[in-house]
């Protein structure tokens, strides 16, 4: 396998170790309103991520880090064409970051009910822009012979990227809501499941819909044929964490969600292999070939990420094992004393 190949998997990996791990968070900042009922309710809520938000973040930081230092053509240009929507990604993290430090730290209502909404909008916002974003990414953006990015709003966004935007919000959804009820017991947990299963159907329409429409305008991909398979594996893995959710097996259901989310962003990137970035102008398309750094640094930086890659997951690992308790009402009220 030919180095540029290796990252091009990397860079996959960790993209989608980030939607994996950041979508639940979304997902239960989403879901704040819609299952809580007091500001207890909201803090079981909240506490559910609260040790753990920031690590899932952090793959974000490593997957861009990692483009940049294996294929900055592709970087270049993707941050040129999608200017405006990773800017206002940013900002909405960073809302959502500081009202996570924030919103305790007073007792009044309306400074609590400010920071709430921040952690609403801060994780709807990114979950629907990052599914415009691969959408368009696989649909392809106009481009000059030298890669410079000429897209207007038509070319960010349209019915594709739309789609694609609704069914990662809704994935992202029902993930956390699930994650919710694994953490929790009592009426939250109720509450969660239900509301996985509601969202649950239009989750798995969009799906549907996105992975038909992708295929059949990507069918002479090179890995057509897996992609195919994989997309299978994404609704397969999406209906069997929907029934277990329905049978209370919040285990089960997580690890479905977790599959459908890894399955559903692979499937992108099956589909844009050996292409990073398409052109629809003719000319200017990106490849791991004339995108790539150099053979020398790709394999250094493969010693580096042979060495690091290990040494964070395992640290992830070991902190979800630590804060695998489910939370109840009853540990809020006996913090407070």
């Amino acid at each position: 396998m030919e180095l540029t190949q290796l990252w091009f998997i990397l860079v996959a990996f960790f993209f989608v170790g980030y939607f994996v791990l950041d979508g639940f968070d979304f997902g239960v900042g989403m879901a704040l309103p819609l299952l809580s009922r007091d500001d207890t309710d909201r803090r079981v809520v909240i506490n559910t991520i609260g040790p753990v938000w920031d690590l899932n973040e952090t793959w974000v930081i490593v997957a861009g880090a990692v483009l940049f230092a294996a294929f900055p053509e592709w970087y270049a240009s993707l941050f040129s064409g999608m200017y405006l929507p990773l800017l206002l990604i940013l900002l909405a993290l960073i809302a959502r970051g500081v009202s996570f430090e924030f919103r305790h730290q007073r007792k009044h209502p309306e400074w609590k009910r400010a920071f709430d909404r921040m952690i609403i909008v801060g994780s709807l916002a990114p979950a629907f822009l990052w599914g415009m974003i691969f959408t368009g990414v696989v649909q392809g953006l106009p481009m000059t012979a030298d890669h410079d990015v000429r897209a207007g709003l038509t070319d960010i966004v349209n019915p594709y990227t739309l789609l694609g935007a609704v069914t990662v919000t809704l994935l992202c959804l029902v993930h956390g809501a699930v994650f919710i009820a694994l953490k929790t017991d009592g009426a939250i947990r109720t509450r969660a499941r239900r509301l996985a299963a509601g969202a649950g159907l239009p989750a798995a329409a969009a799906a549907v819909g996105l992975l038909v429409w992708t295929l059949l305008e990507h069918r002479d991909a090179a890995l057509a044929g897996p992609a195919l398979v994989v997309g299978v594996l994404a609704g397969i893995a999406l209906v069997g964490g929907l029934a277990a959710n329905l049978v209370g097996r919040e285990g089960l259901a997580f690890t479905g969600l977790a599959v459908t989310m890894a399955a559903a962003i692979s499937t992108l990137f099956l589909v844009l292999f050996p292409t990073v970035l398409p052109s629809t102008s003719g000319v200017g398309t990106l490849t791991i070939d004339n995108a790539s750094s150099t053979d020398y640094t790709l394999g250094v930086m493969l010693w580096v990420a042979a060495i690091t890659t290990p040494l964070v997951i395992g640290y992830q690992i070991w902190t979800y094992w630590v804060f695998r308790r489910r939370l109840t009402r009853e540990h809020i009220a006996a913090a407070a004393h």
